[in-house]
This record gives C-alpha cells, sequence and structure tokens, in this order.
C-alpha cells in the first residue's frame, strides 16, 4: 500500500464563471499515474474522501473529488441533473491541463455520483478507460415518474436530504431525511405543499417534478436524459445493482444498450436496497479490480460477466449475459376465487374492489431511495378489502424465476383516471407473505378499452432472481395504490398536486379465457 499526499480545495472554473471546489488524492512515488474521477453533491470529505480518495489512492491511482455545484464549497446554485453534463466535460477540461495529469481516466461513483458519469461518458474521449457505476442509471425520470405515477417518497425524500445537507448538521440528513419525508406525507396536506412540511419552504428541485410529471418529455428532461447515449460510451463499463434498488429497471436498460451496440459490460445484482451499507465493499472491491484491469493492465477479472445473487437459493451465480440463458416467459392466469396458476384460463366472473384516494392503499416495503426496501411480510396489506390477492397452490417442487417481471390485467374503472399496482410475493408454509416485485401504471383516458370498457393493462414490475421453495406459494397483488411510495390519484384528471376534490374508483379485474389476466414470469431450471 502506497502512502498518499491530500491536496485541498483546487478551484477548477467553469465556463460561466463559477468555481467548483476538488481534492486531489495522490500516491506518493507514482508519476502521473491513472486518475480517477468522482463528482458528488454530497461532499468529498469524510466517508467519500476516506473510502474513495485514500482507498483508490493506496492502491496506485490518483483521485480527484469534485463537489457539484451549489454545496460543499463550490460556487452556483444546485440544478440537481441540470448541470452536470456541461460541468463535468469542463472539468475534463481542466484535468487535460494540470502537469500531473497522465491522460488515462476512469470514474467512480453510487447514485447520484453514478449518474454525473453517465452525463459526461458519451463526450469524455477515447482517455475515458472504465467506469463503475453502483445503483445508478443513466436517466432518473422514469424512476421519478414510474409507470406514470409520481414516486413521491423518494422524490420528496431525496429534495429534503439536499436541503437539509445544505444547512448547519448536515451530516446527519441521511437519517432526519426519511423522517421528515414521514412525517410530511402522513400531513394530509396537498402533494404540492408537502415540502413545505419536510423542509421548512418550497423545495426548487421538488416543484420542478410536479411541474412536469404531465410531459416527460419536455425540454425540461431532454438535457437530463443520457439514455440514448449510452450505447456510444467507448470505456469499459461495471455496473452493481440490487434486487431492492429504486434504479435497478433502468440501470438494466443501460446494461441492454450497452450490449445493443456491442460492448461487453459486467453487470453484479446483489440482496441490497439503495442506501444499503452491505454493497459498500463489494462497489469498491469491483471497481478497484476493474480499474487494475482496464488502465494499468492487471488480470483478475471474473470469467463469466454477469454475476446474481438468487434469493431463496441464498447463493451466487455467474451468466454470461441478462437475461440469462434458459429462461422462458411463462403466463400464471388470475384465477376464479382467487386462485393463481399456470394453467389456461377458465371462465369466471371478474373480482372488484373499491379505492378510495382520501384513505389511500398503503404499501409495505418495494423499493424507494431513502429506507430499508427489503421484502416484508404483506399480511396486513392483504387483508385489507382493497387489495385483491391471488395465491398458487403449494408448489411441491422448487421453482426459480431470473429476468423481468410484467402483468397484463383487464381492468374496468368507473373512472379513467385509475392507478393499476401489481406486486408478486413468496407465502411461506407458515402463511408470511414476502413482497419481492411490484409495478404501477397511472392510466387516463388516453387508454382506451374495448366496447364494454374494459382495458387491456400492461404493468412493468422490478426484475426478479428469485428460488421459490417447495411447500412455498406464489402470490399476486391487485390494488390501485401505493402510498406513499407513489402518490395517490385522485381520480379525476385535475393536476394531483393541487388537492382538489377525490373521486373513489370502483375497479374490475377480468380473468377468463377473453380476456385473460395474468402475470407473465421468467422461469428457469432450478440448480443444484
Amino acid at each position: 500500500m502506497r502512502r498518499v499526499r491530500l491536496q485541498r480545495d483546487l478551484p477548477v472554473r467553469m465556463p460561466d464563471g463559477v468555481t467548483l471546489l476538488a481534492d486531489r488524492y495522490a500516491p506518493e512515488g507514482a508519476e502521473r499515474p491513472p486518475t480517477i474521477l468522482i463528482r458528488s453533491p454530497y461532499g468529498r470529505r469524510g466517508l467519500f474522501g476516506w473510502m474513495y480518495g485514500r482507498g483508490f489512492a493506496r492502491h496506485g491511482f490518483q483521485v480527484v473529488i469534485q463537489s457539484c455545484r451549489g454545496g460543499f464549497g463550490s460556487g452556483g446554485r444546485l440544478d440537481p441533473l441540470g448541470d452536470e453534463r456541461d460541468d463535468g466535460l469542463a472539468t475534463l477540461a481542466w484535468l487535460r491541463g494540470q502537469p500531473w495529469y497522465g491522460g488515462s481516466l476512469a470514474m467512480f461513483g453510487p447514485s447520484y455520483l453514478g449518474y454525473t458519469q453517465w452525463a459526461v461518458a458519451a463526450e469524455a474521449g477515447p482517455e475515458l478507460k472504465a467506469m463503475a457505476t453502483q445503483i445508478t442509471a443513466s436517466q432518473f425520470r422514469d424512476a421519478a415518474y414510474v409507470g406514470g405515477a409520481f414516486a413521491l417518497e423518494s422524490v420528496l425524500s431525496w429534495t429534503t436530504l439536499t436541503d437539509v445537507m445544505s444547512r448547519r448538521f448536515g451530516g446527519t440528513a441521511v437519517l432526519t431525511a426519511p423522517r421528515l419525508t414521514r412525517r410530511a406525507v402522513l400531513s394530509g396536506r396537498p402533494v404540492a405543499e408537502l415540502d413545505l412540511v419536510s423542509a421548512g419552504r418550497p423545495l426548487r428541485f421538488y416543484q420542478d417534478l410536479l411541474a412536469h410529471h404531465a410531459e416527460p418529455a419536455a425540454p425540461y428532461w431532454d438535457k437530463r436524459d443520457f439514455s440514448p447515449k449510452v450505447g456510444e460510451v467507448q470505456a469499459a463499463v461495471t455496473m452493481l445493482g440490487g434486487w431492492y434498488d429504486v434504479f435497478l429497471p433502468w440501470q438494466l436498460k443501460d446494461y441492454l444498450a450497452m450490449r445493443a451496440a456491442g460492448h461487453r459490460p459486467h453487470l453484479t445484482i446483489g440482496p441490497w436496497y439503495h442506501i444499503d451499507r452491505r454493497h459498500g465493499r463489494p462497489s469498491t472491491a469491483e471497481a478497484l479490480a476493474w480499474f487494475r484491469a482496464h488502465l494499468m493492465g492487471d488480470s483478475g477479472l471474473r470469467e463469466q460477466p454477469v454475476r446474481l445473487y438468487v434469493t431463496g437459493a441464498q447463493e451466487w451465480r455467474d451468466y454470461p449475459d441478462w437475461p440469462v440463458p434458459g429462461v422462458r416467459t411463462q403466463r400464471w392466469h388470475l384465477r376464479p376465487r382467487f386462485g393463481l396458476g399456470a394453467g389456461d384460463p377458465v371462465e369466471s366472473e371478474p373480482d372488484r374492489f373499491r379505492y378510495h384516494p382520501e384513505h389511500p392503499t398503503p404499501v409495505i416495503g418495494g423499493p424507494v431511495l431513502l429506507a430499508d426496501s427489503r421484502p416484508r411480510d404483506q399480511r396486513r396489506l392483504e387483508a385489507r378489502r382493497d387489495v385483491l390477492v391471488y395465491s398458487s397452490p403449494t408448489l411441491t417442487s422448487d421453482l426459480e424465476m431470473i429476468g423481468p417481471v410484467s402483468a397484463e390485467l383487464f381492468v374496468r374503472s368507473s373512472t379513467p383516471y385509475v392507478d393499476v399496482v401489481v406486486r408478486l410475493c413468496d407465502v411461506h408454509p407458515d402463511g408470511r407473505s414476502f413482497n419481492l416485485a411490484e409495478g404501477v401504471r397511472r392510466l387516463g383516458p388516453g387508454d382506451t378499452g374495448d366496447a364494454d370498457g374494459v382495458r387491456r393493462v400492461a404493468v412493468d414490475l422490478w426484475p426478479v432472481g428469485h428460488r421459490f421453495r417447495r411447500g412455498h406459494r406464489i402470490r399476486v397483488h391487485v390494488a390501485a395504490g401505493a402510498y406513499p411510495t407513489i402518490a395517490r390519484n385522485p381520480g379525476t384528471g385535475a393536476p394531483f398536486a393541487d388537492g382538489g376534490p377525490m373521486v373513489p374508483a370502483d375497479v374490475e379485474v377480468f380473468h377468463s379465457p377473453a380476456r385473460p389476466s395474468a402475470v407473465l414470469l421468467p422461469l428457469c431450471a432450478p440448480r443444484g
């Protein structure tokens, strides 16, 4: 291990005159070693400096950690997602002019730090040799408006977090922001006023996301969405995600975009959620091996590019690609008397429930940004009258699912404005029911139905890598709310942030040969 020299507060001037500050960690005795750039809105010292700055520098890399504009000494005002391309490219130009820069570059970081990588990756040039991204994606729009609904808890908690971090004692923000968010969503105030409850003042980014909810293709998002350029990235990319991470579906889209462009990224998915400390060590270890291989010519990378932890089986496995070979999609139909099975649909009457937006269907667990999103027992939720619960017979042998999960439901609602929430669960022999994947689709008048008003609704759920054990059952929930993970649907078509009147929805779910509601499950042969 090398000793490390630290230079603090290096000024990096942006084209608009704003100065951003960076710290540089350099290994002693190394002349112009490869550089790792990390751009962060969460500060550049403390844990970041110790783990990433000193950590990588002790292995022979020099590390530049820069504070994004508007925080931790950097000038300007933070416009989340909006300035990362221009500021990142200006920082790369600054690097090229430093006498200690050797022309060989990598980038590293999780979450927002990973987004800042994608913001410049396609335009960084051949000097960018490698990227290590974790629990992130090239665009955050679809995670904010998941299925067309508004991801209330995640959006409010992040905007509250960044606001608290800018204040005195901001180091406690990761602990206080979730509590402030929970207080806000339980306050009964309109969605547009929840930032006043959590932060005591309007939060610009929160209000921006509310304003652009109904127009996802607006110019606001054009400069913040780097997914169209993922296939143009020439650097070697490794991605690490979690089955319960809020960004996993879009991280996998980035992986598939790179594969479609002929690249061979690496992918690791573990049993982690977004703020799970357990992925910190493997993130750093995988990145170090990746950087050594692509910037120093060392060997030591695993043979197979995809590594997955299969929950239920409690084991790691390596595969040549995602989706994994040998997976077949099978329809499991909703059945009469709340059954679920792989056979053909049978003639039956629809099931019904009423959704009251003034008393929205709650959620227990599921992917959110700043909370423990591991599976939780759903029995309390399943006892509600506004949740339909469909269960398979007891499994006589192990059943594995690895891949994307979706649902195709035939639904009729008394109001055209309604959400369709679908959840996949593993029911243990003792009756405990644990959520594995969920998804939502927000409907409006544009989602037309047949002559009877029945609409075919496609819902994408989170992907899974799970073994259902013999003696367990597979269970599916259908509901019209998951509060506060998603904002309640008022049922009127009015802007949901306004806090106007709310209309209940009487919902029917059909399951017959003519309207075969089903979940589409990625089955594969169990190993071992």
